[in-house]
């Protein structure tokens, strides 16, 4: 580790996200080398011991982040009141602690991410860092749609929904492009447009493209991977 703000380090540490970090640092119970430090602007380095309310926190926990391939009819949900499948009643025993970023709605399939890193999954679903989310949208029909009412932004019901790339595949299938992550974003725009979603799918999330992997499956991403999307979210 090479000199970091104490706040990044906490947040990176899966202590707190950034702002709830520099909350904690505030209120006094994070210390440095046995020194209790009270402002966000201090630095710390390798070998610094840092604690928070006299607990050890390790500068080396490694993030992992993974993606799942989520199939049909499951919620995104540690547990649905309603008695519904949810996405760790597919995956393995050994993935039941991981936290997903953003979510894909009952009907929704394909990528859908997870991390071992609270901040690292608010960070990858915060609006102002503008990560591109890409489905494919199955429609009853393009022709009827006003496309270009959704790529220059619309409001829905009250809601104001930022411009979206749509591209036609052919007549009943679009490509959809959002960076916004708004709750069912995308349903809502093609339906007041006049192409209502009949199946989605999605493709990609940032650089992490879905492939081949089937449904129910999940796999690591590499280190190479998961540093390039920490450079993006931190180094900005």
């Amino acid at each position: 580790m090479t000199s970091m703000r104490l706040g990044k380090f906490l947040a990176q540490s899966g202590v707190a996200s950034r702002r709830d970090a520099e909350r904690l640092i505030a209120s006094g119970v994070v210390a440095v080398n046995g020194v209790v430090v009270t402002t966000p602007v201090y630095f710390v380095n390798d070998g610094d011991r840092v604690t928070v309310n006299a607990k050890d926190i390790k500068p080396d926990q490694k993030i992992r982040i993974f993606a799942f391939h989520k199939p049909i009819n499951t919620m995104t949900t540690t547990r649905d009141p309603d008695g519904r499948r949810t996405i760790y009643d597919v995956l393995g025993a050994e993935y039941k602690n991981l936290r997903y970023v953003g979510r894909l709605d009952f009907k929704t399939t394909g990528l859908l991410l997870l991390t071992n890193n609270g901040d690292v999954a608010r960070q990858l679903t915060l609006p102002g860092n503008e990560i591109p989310r890409c489905y494919l949208a199955r429609v009853a029909n393009v022709r009827a749609a006003n496309l270009d009412a959704a790529r220059r932004g619309m409001t829905v019901d009250g809601i104001k929904y930022r411009p979206m790339q749509i591209d036609v595949v052919d007549n009943h299938t679009l490509r959809v492009i959002v960076t916004e992550g708004k709750k069912n974003e995308v349903r809502h725009v093609l339906a007041a447009i006049g192409a209502p979603v009949l199946k989605l799918h999605r493709v990609s999330y940032g650089n992490i493209d879905l492939g081949d992997l089937k449904p129910g499956k999940i796999y690591e991403l590499d280190q190479k991977s998961i540093d390039a999307i920490m450079k993006s979210l931190y180094n900005r």
